[in-house]
């Protein structure tokens, strides 16, 4: 019983820090960098932080935890397959429309694209999250595949999801500073330096802090045994869509 409240605990608290992050990255943006369009300009490019947060950052975190909330043992697996799947599919949707942003904006502006360690990051963590993604559903979803292709998938997919998660931290993270070091020069475009902590910073730093704290309440939910799913039999738990699933 213990173990199910802290696990609620924690449950709310990733909740609440995911909001928390849309909610600033949509402040920052909005107030601070002028709002959002897509049109080539740097409002367009304020898209980019906002969809790739709440993507590969608050959605990614939170379908990963779903086989972890207690309603969800002894149930019929199949629902939670396909919302698992569904949140995974919307999180990665919103990742290549935030890199479609930040693209289009470089084009736009005859900007390089790829050339920071932040880019390399991100990018390569999307790739990782899309192949994720794919092989998830080739090995957990198709009734066709075997059940020799689940068994050896399924270790590396949760280590692969884990992975994942701590890679789009970071890359955010580096997103945050690499942003501010451009946009708070304090010289040229009318802001006070970075080094000055002015307002701007204050909040964009804040939001990476909260980034952060999600990371690790995902993660100490992911990494405590008493909260994995209850299966009934070592079947059940690689039982691909189509097939019986109790």
């Amino acid at each position: 019983m213990r173990s199910i409240v802290s696990f609620y605990f924690c449950y709310l608290l990733c909740l609440c820090l995911g909001i928390a992050c849309i909610v600033l990255v949509t402040t920052w943006n909005s107030k601070w960098r002028g709002g959002f369009a897509w049109d080539g300009s740097s409002l367009q490019f304020n898209w980019h932080p906002v969809l790739m947060v709440t993507g590969l950052v608050v959605l990614y975190g939170n379908g990963a935890v779903l086989y972890r909330v207690p309603l969800t043992w002894g149930q019929n697996k199949l629902p939670w397959k396909l919302l698992h799947a569904g949140v995974m599919l919307l999180a990665l949707i919103c990742s290549v429309l935030g890199l479609c942003a930040v693209f289009d904006f470089h084009n736009a502006n005859k900007t390089q694209n790829l050339y920071s360690l932040h880019s390399w990051i991100g990018i390569c963590t999307t790739a990782l999250f899309t192949l994720q993604w794919v092989l998830g559903l080739a090995g957990f979803l198709l009734p066709c595949s075997p059940m020799s292709f689940r068994k050896l998938l399924k270790p590396a997919h949760v280590w692969m999801g884990g992975s994942i998660l701590i890679l789009s931290v970071v890359s955010c993270i580096s997103g945050i500073n690499e942003k501010l070091f451009f946009a708070l020069k304090g010289t040229t475009n009318g802001t006070q330096p970075y080094a000055n902590l002015p307002p701007e910073a204050l909040v964009a730093n804040s939001f990476g802090v909260l980034i952060v704290l999600f990371g690790l309440v995902i993660l100490k939910i992911l990494s405590n045994p008493h909260w994995q799913r209850q299966e009934a039999s070592e079947d059940v738990s690689y039982s691909p869509l189509l097939q019986d699933d109790n």
